[in-house]
């Protein structure tokens, strides 16, 4: 008895060592379209706010980070994402708005990997944070 519960305990350990993470490289992530930013690092946007992410197919990504208009490039490789963020418009806006401005602009060069969620694109930092929570325009 002893030796059948040994047995099974060292095949359930092979079993489990030979066990892999799953291979996100092959996932693809729908990208492409306008975005409308509903949340930044767990702060909800303020209401009506502008702030939204275009990206194109052939690796542009533009926007409105809350009170200026963005403009930059991004590159994916399956769920992996690098958002390079180039340059903006400078126009003032309330104060509330340039501080939420200041939050997206943070917040895009720290995105490394995306997710599709309920119907919302999730862009999470390094650690698998959600940095900005976004839904399709």
């Amino acid at each position: 008895m002893i030796k059948k519960t040994l047995v099974a305990a060292a095949l359930l350990f092979g079993l489990a060592a030979c066990q892999t993470t799953p291979d996100t490289q092959g996932q693809f992530l729908p990208l492409e379209g306008s975005w409308q930013v509903e949340s930044i690092m767990g702060q909800p946007t303020i209401d009506y706010s502008p702030a939204q992410l275009v990206f194109t197919k052939d690796g542009k990504l533009s926007g409105n980070n809350s009170c200026n208009n963005f403009f930059g490039t991004y590159s994916q490789e399956g769920l992996k994402l690098k958002l390079s963020p180039a340059g903006s418009t400078m126009k003032a806006c309330v104060d509330a708005l340039m501080a939420q401005e200041q939050l997206v602009m943070q917040a895009l060069p720290q995105v490394t990997q995306g997710e599709i969620s309920n119907g919302k694109l999730l862009l999470k930092g390094v650690d698998g944070q959600v940095l900005l929570q976004l839904s399709s325009l």
